[in-house]
């Protein structure tokens, strides 16, 4: 599966039935060769690139099922997110 192939999938997190947007990037463990996460932009932001906010930042632990159209998450704590500041400073 390509990233683009994620990117044209709907997230959604099961436990409220919440629609939190399409995946925008994937965060690699070069050292493991595997995904570590995937992140979804908040209202107002398109793939990352306009607007200021913050990242849904997804464990890969929290995918329950990737399907042909949607990709479905549990996530049951709302401190998954990641501001634009914070994302700049770790670099």
């Amino acid at each position: 599966m390509k990233i683009s192939d994620f990117q044209t999938k709907d997230v959604i997190n099961i436990v409220d039935g919440k629609k939190l947007g399409q995946v925008s990037d994937l965060e690699l463990d070069l050292r493991q060769g595997r995904i570590d996460s995937i992140v979804v932009p908040t209202v107002g932001r398109l793939f990352g690139m306009f607007g200021g906010g913050t990242d849904v930042v997804i464990p890969w632990r929290n995918i329950v099922k990737i399907g042909a159209d949607v990709v479905l998450v549990r996530l049951d704590d709302a401190r998954v997110y990641r501001t634009e500041d914070a994302e700049g400073a770790s670099r």
